[in-house]
């Protein structure tokens, strides 16, 4: 373990100056995922700044008619928060999906967004990673590499993110408050994640000295018809193969309205507008879910040991689409494929 030194904030105020004042200082909440990197010396914080106190622990309502939740509110308390649950279910479904029971306790909403992806060569420090130092080159490229993005991938990185929450909170189209010294931003979900292109090691577009304070859902949660559906290797405390989120407003049998981003494929939850509008208007029905699969998937690319990711995503995208149909969402306790 590398030295450090140790600091407490006592508020948001106090947390900003104090990473201003120290740019290679990290924060920590539940530490899921930055103690691990610290473990492995993939991150060496030169400080660690303690924000656990900070009042970030609400989940209330917003005047226009959504949710607004705290970055420290733990994934455990969100997942089976009434409000959550009855109004954004397809959110509570994702959240049980991911980790395990210990890890979902300690897990913060904030920390969730912030966890680095998950390649095997970006935790070992003895192989090259551009993530970690960039010009080095992308070991996963050429080597194992099973659990890799087969859309939006670069020459640079072909590493996926891993949060389950962060793909349902792109198909609700959540915003992200942050807050620095020089004052406060809303963040549009679908911005706050990026691709890798040529900078892999920028995993979000949160600037330095940044905090997140809140993750903010809109009115529509797309309380009926819903599912989250996650395809892994064990059934518990793996990362997916591919999952997709699914949120749609039916007419009889018409889609009015539809939403899906899709996990485990990409360096971030993965959202098409052109294969949602290939759905709108149209019969919800096996041939209707097959086209907007395909469309999604028109730029899919594999390479040597994930090739079949692209058929298995096109399956659990229709899946998927025929769960929220039918409004038979999958269940995170049983497992069984409904």
């Amino acid at each position: 373990m590398i030295s450090f030194r140790y600091a407490r904030a006592n508020d948001v105020a106090d947390a900003v100056r104090q990473i201003a004042g120290d740019p290679d200082a990290k924060f920590v909440a539940g530490g899921t995922n930055l103690i691990d990197l610290m473990k492995m010396d993939v991150e060496r914080p030169t400080k660690v700044i303690d924000i656990t106190r900070l009042p970030l622990k609400q989940v209330e309502n917003t005047p226009g008619g959504g949710l607004r939740i705290g970055a420290l509110v733990r994934n455990s308390d969100l997942a089976y928060h009434p409000q959550v649950e009855a109004r954004y279910p397809v959110l509570a479904s994702a959240i049980m999906a991911g980790a395990s029971q210990q890890l979902r306790n300690m897990a913060s909403t904030g920390g969730d967004l912030l966890q680095r992806t998950r390649c095997c060569y970006f935790y070992d420090t003895a192989t090259p990673c551009n993530k970690r130092e960039r010009g080095s080159g992308c070991s996963a490229i050429a080597g194992q590499n099973r659990m890799h993005a087969i859309l939006g991938a670069s020459d640079a990185c072909i590493a996926t993110h891993p949060s389950d929450m962060c793909v349902a909170l792109a198909l609700l189209e959540a915003k992200v408050h942050v807050s620095s010294a020089s004052g406060d931003r809303v963040i549009a979900f679908a911005e706050f994640h990026r691709l890798p292109g040529e900078t892999p090691e920028r995993d979000t577009n949160l600037d330095a000295g940044e905090i997140i304070t809140a993750v903010e859902l809109p009115p529509k949660g797309f309380a009926t018809n819903y599912t989250y559906l996650k395809i892994r290797d064990r059934l518990s405390y793996a990362f997916a193969l591919v999952s997709v989120a699914v949120g749609l407003e039916l007419d009889g049998d018409t889609i009015n309205d539809c939403r899906f981003a899709l996990g485990g494929v990409a360096h971030k939850p993965w959202r098409d507008p052109r294969a949602e509008a290939a759905l709108r208007g149209r019969r919800a029905n096996a041939a209707t879910f097959a086209d907007a699969a395909d469309v999604l998937l028109r730029d899919a690319k594999g390479y040597a040991h994930n090739t079949f990711k692209i058929d298995l995503a096109r399956r659990c995208i229709s899946r998927a689409l025929m769960q929220a149909a039918r409004g038979t969402p999958q269940s995170q306790s049983s497992k069984k494929i409904a």
